[in-house]
């Protein structure tokens, strides 16, 4: 009898152990879950900055780029303004002494 007792304890302590395992594989399977959502979220949020700070950088050497072409345009317009002036200068004399002629 007191066999049977320990048989039927041993086999009520097994299927203890059991479901205390199965518990911890359900929790250890759930903490999997989210550190691996939380994983994700991480590295979308990382893309994100990425993406945004790459964007930034663009638009800053755009806008660089930009005012450099306009002071380089500013630059030779002045320059053909001036070698224009000389031209119209010499030009005007020109159709001057002409008329005068």
């Amino acid at each position: 009898m007191e066999l049977i007792k320990k048989i039927k304890q041993a086999e009520a302590d097994a299927q203890e152990i059991i479901e205390q395992a199965k518990a911890q594989a359900v929790q250890t399977a759930e903490e999997g879950r989210k550190n691996r959502t939380a994983a994700e979220a991480e590295a979308q949020q990382q893309r994100r900055e990425a993406i945004d700070a790459a964007v930034a950088q663009a638009r800053q050497e755009g806008q660089q780029e930009a005012a450099a072409m306009k002071t380089e345009a500013d630059g030779q317009r002045e320059a053909l303004r001036q070698a224009t002036e000389r031209k119209i200068g010499a030009a005007v004399d020109k159709v001057v002494a002409y008329v005068r002629g």
